[in-house]
């Protein structure tokens, strides 16, 4: 990948470079295609893309601040359980960025082509973050219950 320097060029103007370049070098990648690109509250532009193999897909975004590395930013992880289940396995990187809210607009959008509901688990390793896990998926119109005894719980959205 080339990387260019640019002379008085604001933040965004370099974000929008940088976001072309990625994108092409995303959409080179196997199995990975580029579905969208998005904006941040915090005004960071992002490319969204995707991976489907079998009955998985995950959500992937990259940010724009530094060049493509081969790796994503954020990712989210889920599974088609059956034909109008698709269950959350995983949802990997930093919190607070937004990229969170992006890949749950993505993976309601698919539910939606697929009539589909969405559900996932509050496992015993989320308990440090569980309260942020509550707030988010509230946030995003799920159904969460939590079992403090047994440090579990479940999440639901119908759409």
């Amino acid at each position: 990948m080339t990387t260019i320097e640019i002379r008085g060029a604001d933040q965004t103007d370099i974000q929008l470079i940088r976001m072309q370049q990625q994108v092409r070098e995303i959409a080179k990648e196997e199995q990975k295609e580029v579905i969208g690109v998005e904006q941040t509250p915090n005004e960071e532009w992002v490319i969204v893309s995707k991976k489907e193999h079998g009955r998985t897909l995950q959500l992937m975004v990259n940010d724009c601040h530094s060049p493509y590395d081969g790796h994503w930013d954020f990712a989210l992880q889920a599974e088609y359980v059956n034909a109008h289940r698709l269950f959350i396995d995983d949802i990997k990187g930093d919190p607070n960025r937004g990229f969170g809210s992006i890949c749950m607009a993505y993976l309601k959008d698919a539910a939606w082509q697929h009539n589909c509901l969405i559900e996932g688990k509050l496992a015993k390793r989320d308990w440090d973050h569980l309260d942020r896990l509550i707030h988010f998926y509230k946030k995003h119109h799920f159904h969460v219950s939590v079992n403090e005894e047994t440090q579990s719980g479940h999440v639901i959205w119908h759409g």
